[in-house]
């Protein structure tokens, strides 16, 4: 028999929304813990009734991966996938005709969703990214150089762990050196438009109504961007991913192109995005436990399970929310069809249930099977790509760096949605 609903005190909803608690992180993991005990599936609602629709709140990794994988009870459509104020979805809704300012992988369902996966699944398949594996090495050498050369205090996320898979994702995408720093910035806008050093504004405060437009103008930037990407790939086909997009056929016929859009952005942004928040969060650890470098320095089999840990412990996409489709059971909750739930990764990724002692850092945690790549049909098409990435970067590194600290306080993304480090101050000694 399922339990009263409880709902959340005002203080506890503001935290679980408000961007500014994912940057403070431990008070936030406290909650999360506090949460998982008391009331893993829990109500939501806003003081007013105006600000954003109910929702349910999902700490507890069981119920998050039961949710991951039942595509069919829980819906990435109609509603929105990431959290919106009602502001936000009604700007949404006047400037596209859907919830969702961008229509990509993320948001659909089946029958769609499947086929476009499929588009490009093989490419980012072990198989096929051995092909790009020496490309790869040659950016995180050229990387390493630029570190080493600026040494021997730097800010990290800046010189490496920004700019590194961001170069790998756009020369996947066949997108011009030149053109990267611009690609840069609109993800920062698209991603981190809650914070007032990735959006640009220097804003600390925005108002829910200015961050979406803010990402609806990067949106269209992007859009504008990848018509004339594709129109060029429809003229001129190459073996990149921006071709396969390009020419794409599903059903018979070309893709929309809302979305083709969509799907040029999520590869593009979240191709990298969170990559980068993964490497810096591997970096921090490794920085804060001299002795843990100097093991992996001997002894590199132990980097598999360093790069599988950061993810987890870095959880860079922080939630997704998914809408029940038909009346279910959750956690002892009664759910009904069409209510509105966060599945909470930051919070299943440190559910002491699944993992012992999860928030220290342990490179040899094992079995590791976190949720930061989701799971189900949806999870994340580039996690082979990520992986590699960051295993050949930190290669990389540790032939290069004797020895490496901490040179001030790292500082955490203001953000809800994708999340890190947004600085990483080190010190280090370049073998």
């Amino acid at each position: 028999m399922a339990d009263q609903a409880k709902t959340l005190p005002p203080d506890v909803a503001r935290q679980v929304i408000d961007p500014h608690s994912y940057a403070e992180w431990d008070g936030l993991l406290d909650t999360f813990d506090r949460l998982r005990l008391e009331s893993p599936v829990a109500r939501i609602e806003p003081d007013d009734g105006k600000l954003f629709d109910p929702f349910w709140l999902v700490t507890r990794y069981e119920d998050v991966m039961r949710i991951s994988k039942d595509n069919a009870t829980f819906l990435n459509n109609p509603r929105p996938v990431v959290f919106s104020f009602r502001d936000a979805i009604e700007f949404s809704r006047q400037a596209t005709g859907s919830d969702m300012l961008v229509d990509s992988l993320v948001v659909f369902d089946a029958p769609i969703h499947p086929k476009y996966r499929r588009l490009t699944q093989d490419w980012f398949m072990p198989r096929n990214l051995q092909k790009m594996e020496e490309e790869i090495r040659a950016i995180a050498h050229a990387t390493v150089d630029r570190l080493v050369a600026a040494g021997p205090e730097v800010d990290f996320v800046k010189l490496v762990s920004g700019p590194y898979p961001l170069h790998v994702v756009m020369q996947i995408l066949g997108v011009p050196e030149e053109d990267e720093p611009r690609m840069q910035m609109l993800t920062q806008q698209l991603f981190g438009g809650q914070d007032k050093d990735l959006s640009g504004t220097g804003l600390d405060q925005m108002t829910p109504e200015q961050v979406v437009q803010l990402v609806a103008g990067a949106v269209r930037t992007f859009e504008d961007y990848f018509a004339k990407l594709a129109e060029d790939r429809r003229a001129n086909p190459t073996d990149d991913v921006a071709s396969v997009i390009a020419n794409a056929m599903v059903d018979g016929a070309p893709l929309p192109a809302r979305d083709m859009a969509g799907y040029y952005i999520i590869v593009a942004t979240a191709g990298h995005d969170t990559t980068s928040a993964s490497t810096a969060g591997a970096m921090m650890a490794l920085a804060q436990d001299p002795e843990q470098w100097a093991r992996v320095k001997a002894d590199r089999s132990l980097l598999p399970g360093i790069v599988e840990e950061a993810i987890r412990w870095t959880t860079p996409v922080q939630h997704f929310m998914r809408t029940a489709a038909e009346d279910v059971e959750l956690g002892g909750q009664q759910i009904k069809k069409g209510d509105w739930l966060m599945i909470n990764y930051v919070a299943a990724n440190h559910d002491p249930a699944q993992f012992e002692n999860p928030r220290k850092f342990d490179a040899a945690r094992s079995p590791n099977r976190h949720l930061a790549f989701g799971a189900g049909a949806h999870q994340c098409l580039g996690l082979h790509l990520a992986r590699m990435e960051m295993k050949i970067l930190f290669e990389t590194l540790l032939d290069r760096i004797e020895c490496i600290e901490l040179a001030g306080e790292p500082k955490r993304a203001t953000s809800t949605f994708v999340g890190g480090l947004k600085t990483l101050p080190v010190r280090f000694v370049a073998s």
